[in-house]
């Protein structure tokens, strides 16, 4: 992957949602101007989530989804809605979109509803526009019906299609630092170092994706990265003719990266950095307390959001067990989940360790966590549980005082 690609988890992701047959398909490929999505008037065509990525100016990187209709009928039909709803956790922004032919139902006052609900920006669509005399009143029907304005739109004719990308970009905020990971903690010229180890869980000829974004990041805010491994940073250090204004090293690095960064320079974690970029640093801060409360026999998730090919030595399922066992003397109940979805039974679990969520979009992250928050569960990630069971606590989020205050206030052992 080139360093200029932007990942799915840092796009804006609209999702187009609607009942089977409304032309949700036709509508991905007129925005796109691509033949993305198979359209059919067969009922169904859809099945599984279809993902397009783009450029949108001036909203920048996006992904459009196209999806299975939410009225599909029969078993494989409601495994499909389930898929299509699960969406819904992730989605930035919705494309509701209706048949001009068809009118407006019950179904989509629910949808809507669930929408709002969600708080998830809606712009409407009034597909097969060409093919309805009056599509004026139709227009007008729907808009009094749902209270949401709608956009005339033709995919066969290639008619609405620069309405609709206004539209969008309206309906979507404007956040300037939307994609920033380190950008807003460093100034043009600071040096930046990142320790990076290459062992064998390193991917073949490349670095993984959050060192990616983040030096990225840091190049895009015209600062200086040095980049080195850890058994090196010493001698890296010793060569800087100024004082670097961060260190940022890989979790598993951190005992090692710790005792050689001096005292008086500020260091976090890339997994530290991305729990704030994509989730909420407070409540995994928070989170970190449990651990020292776990008791022989709870339950503990460890949730990924990927799969990969795990190593001998595997951060999730052996190191962090590991881990677990020597900082805390219990005899856990472990159990490991990966993809999109949380078992449904979440408050058997006394705490839920995520992953750094580098393949997740914010919106899908702050619902993860949500959703351990409505189950009474703790939840923290792999950065931060990592620098907790490893001493360098506080140390790893100086850097962020209102994640200092959630750590003095939540009464937590001091390591």
């Amino acid at each position: 992957m080139s360093l200029n690609a932007t990942p799915r988890g840092e796009r804006t992701h609209i999702t187009v949602f609607g009942r089977s047959n409304v032309g949700k398909s036709s509508v991905v490929n007129a925005i796109t101007g691509q033949e993305i999505s198979v359209v059919s008037p067969i009922r169904g065509t859809t099945t599984d989530p279809v993902y397009k990525a783009m450029e949108m100016l001036p909203i920048g990187p996006v992904v459009l989804i196209d999806t299975a209709g939410l009225d599909d009928e029969g078993m494989l039909g409601e495994l499909r809605k389930q898929k299509t709803r699960e969406l819904i956790d992730r989605t930035d922004l919705a494309l509701l979109v209706i048949d001009a032919t068809a009118g407006v139902d019950p179904f989509y006052e629910e949808l809507l509803a669930e929408l709002y609900d969600r708080k998830i920006p809606v712009v409407g669509v009034l597909n097969k526009s060409d093919a309805r005399a009056d599509a004026a009143a139709a227009q007008a029907e729907a808009e009094a019906r749902l209270g949401l304005d709608f956009i005339p739109f033709s995919a066969t004719q290639r008619t609405g299609i620069k309405e609709l990308k206004q539209a969008i970009i309206d309906a979507l905020p404007q956040e300037d630092d939307r994609f920033r990971i380190v950008g807003d903690l460093i100034s043009p010229g600071d040096v930046v170092v990142l320790v990076v180890p290459i062992d064998s869980a390193a991917p073949k000829g490349r670095l993984i994706l959050p060192q990616q974004q983040t030096l990225r990041d840091v190049l895009d805010s015209n600062a200086i990265a040095v980049v080195t491994q850890e058994d090196q940073l010493q001698a890296a250090l010793n060569r800087l003719a100024v004082k670097p204004r961060l260190v940022i090293t890989d979790s598993q690095a951190f005992s090692k990266v710790a005792a050689d960064t001096p005292k008086d320079v500020p260091l976090t974690s890339f997994s530290i950095l991305f729990a704030r970029h994509k989730g909420d640093l407070n409540e995994l801060v928070r989170g970190a307390r449990a651990i020292e409360k776990l008791k022989d026999g709870d339950r503990v998730l460890i949730a990924e959001a990927c799969t990969h090919h795990r190593q001998s030595d595997d951060i999730g399922t052996v190191k962090i067990p590991r881990w677990l066992r020597e900082v805390t003397g219990k005899q856990l109940q472990l159990e490991h989940v990966s993809g999109y979805s949380f078992p449904p039974d979440l408050d058997r679990y006394a705490l839920v360790i995520h992953c750094g969520a580098c393949m997740l979009n914010r919106r899908a992250m702050l619902h993860r966590i949500a959703e351990t928050q409505a189950a009474g569960v703790p939840i923290v990630n792999y950065g931060v549980l990592i620098a907790y069971m490893h001493g360098v606590f506080p140390r790893a989020i100086e850097l962020f005082p209102s994640a200092m205050k959630a750590w003095e206030e939540s009464d937590g052992p001091k390591k």
